[in-house]
């Protein structure tokens, strides 16, 4: 699905709910017995933790948190947030990065270099709900469940309210 925005002039509209079981559909097609899933702290842990349990899948899905191999820690600091935390082996798993939206690819090589830190992966694969373009790395989704176009100077995040309902949030940089 590619989208570009709609509606009043610079809005974009999104329906989370409509891509999360877009992406549900797809990652059930992506697991094997040894799929692990792990999200990117905050939005990809979220989508995790819903996919484990919509998934049927056993015990809780891991955290990755980009925090520590930022390239740029110096200017952002410790950002207070999730830490990692992956309830299984990394090595010799396949291991499923979920995030919510695929930007400029340097979250993902942190999060990459975060993954190795704990074991050596069979395979890392990654899916997202959005894939924005934009890209400053060479890092590439194997599913997403929207592509779409946005202005640099917007930044597009999921929320999720008391309920577990996600939606999308657009904000100007």
């Amino acid at each position: 699905m590619t989208t570009s925005p709609a509606g009043q002039a610079g809005s974009l509209v999104l329906d989370a709910e409509a891509l999360y079981r877009e992406l549900l559909r797809g990652v059930r097609s992506m697991l094997t017995p040894t799929t692990r899933l792990a999200g990117i702290a905050s939005g990809g842990a979220w989508l995790a933790e819903r996919l484990q349990k919509d998934l049927g899948l056993e015990g809780p899905a891991g955290v990755l948190s980009s925090v520590m191999h930022r390239d740029d820690f110096a200017q952002r600091g410790l950002a207070t947030g999730a830490q990692t935390a992956l309830p299984f082996d990394v090595d010799g798993a396949d291991v499923l990065v979920l995030d919510d939206v695929l930007y400029t690819g340097r979250t993902i090589r942190a999060v990459l270099n975060e993954l190795f830190d704990y074991g050596r992966p069979a395979s890392v694969r990654l899916a997202v709900l959005v894939d924005r373009g934009g890209r400053e790395l060479p890092v590439q989704a194997d599913f997403a469940a929207a592509r779409v176009a946005l202005p640099g100077s917007q930044s597009l995040a999921l929320a999720r309210n008391e309920q577990g309902t996600f939606q999308f949030q657009v904000q100007e940089a």
